[in-house]
């Protein structure tokens, strides 16, 4: 199948919307970015912003006509309104891929699965959430798994915690450092002892580039997981923090006591609390059938995808200026 063609990407001023769309365009996609702010975004090499709402049914298959793929890599902007939002927008996909003959490209989580699929999670193990949103994405693949009868095609990538060099909802960019200025500190979410899994959204854009090569030889509905950066006791990341900023950096442990009074008020605070658990047991992915599709799984080391991480995020100086639109 031709590693080129058109693809319309929601969520591109995210951080996987964002670097998959990078990715797409230097192999030589023509890319769509839709955005109820396009006439404000930034120049960004390769894409064409077009004004639109990601909840539209209208909008989104007018922007999605011709287009070979579509990345549905868009969330309500600090977990606000998942219950209102989340299931229209991915109707709206659905509905302008079956239009269009596109492939639906989905970036999946772990909050899918409850504690009796932990801790070692397969693309075959149980589906029962123990969270309100964590129900919501598991209905999200049970629409896509429907919409395979109609003769959707879509890919469920299902990867760890994500960290990368652009701004995001993920526990690296709102807790673990402050973006915009020198790390003086890392706060940590976790136990102490417990493991934790990472992804880098670079090699998570990377993947999904080498499934969309093959996605002709995949079933109409695929879910794969990444197995990432495995950190087997909750203090590799932050070592990789401190050898990268080249002096100590103290770590902190997330006070949950103190932000559970909050959490009533701040939507952001509930919605990281509700994920607690996520931390508190050592959750991981096997990517045995991922490699088995594409062999050996994109895996920038954690050193160099750290550096590049806090040098997107304002955390380091910058060795050289990016192309215009990309950060």
């Amino acid at each position: 199948m031709s590693m080129s063609g058109q693809a319309l990407v929601l969520g591109a001023s995210g951080g996987i919307g964002g670097e998959t769309a990078r990715q797409l365009v230097e192999a030589g996609w023509q890319v769509r970015a839709l955005s109820r702010r396009a006439t404000s975004m930034p120049v960004t090499p390769g894409v064409t912003w077009l004004p639109g709402d990601a909840m539209s049914p209208d909008d989104v298959r007018k922007a999605a006509a011709g287009c070979n793929l579509i990345l549905h890599a868009v969330n309500p902007p600090g977990y606000r309104d998942w219950h209102r939002l989340v299931l229209p927008m991915i109707d709206a996909s659905i509905a302008a891929a079956h239009a269009v003959g596109a492939t639906i490209l989905l970036p999946g989580t772990i909050y899918n699965y409850g504690a009796d699929a932990y801790p070692i999670l397969t693309e075959t193990s149980p589906q029962h959430p123990d969270t309100a949103k964590g129900a919501i994405r598991t209905e999200m693949e049970r629409r896509l798994e429907r919409a395979a009868d109609s003769g959707v095609r879509s890919i469920v990538l299902r990867a760890g915690d994500f960290f990368g060099p652009r701004p995001g909802n993920n526990w690296f960019s709102q807790c673990l450092v402050q973006p915009g200025g020198p790390i003086r500190r890392t706060i940590h979410p976790g136990r102490p002892g417990i493991g934790h899994q990472w992804t880098y959204l670079p090699d998570m854009a990377a993947t999904f580039l080498r499934l969309v090569a093959i996605r002709d030889r995949l079933s109409a509905f695929t879910t794969l997981h990444m197995a990432g950066h495995w950190d087997p006791d909750g203090t590799a990341m932050a070592a990789a923090i401190t050898r990268v900023v080249g002096r100590p950096v103290r770590t902190i442990h997330l006070p949950w006591r103190l932000l559970g009074l909050a959490a009533p008020f701040v939507p952001l605070i509930r919605n990281l609390r509700e994920m607690r658990h996520l931390w508190q047991i050592p959750i991981r992915m096997t990517n045995d059938r991922l490699r088995g599709v594409i062999g050996d799984e994109p895996h920038t080391p954690l050193d160099e995808a750290v550096r590049r991480t806090l040098t997107g995020l304002g955390c380091l100086p910058r060795a050289q200026t990016s192309q215009p639109g990309w950060r």
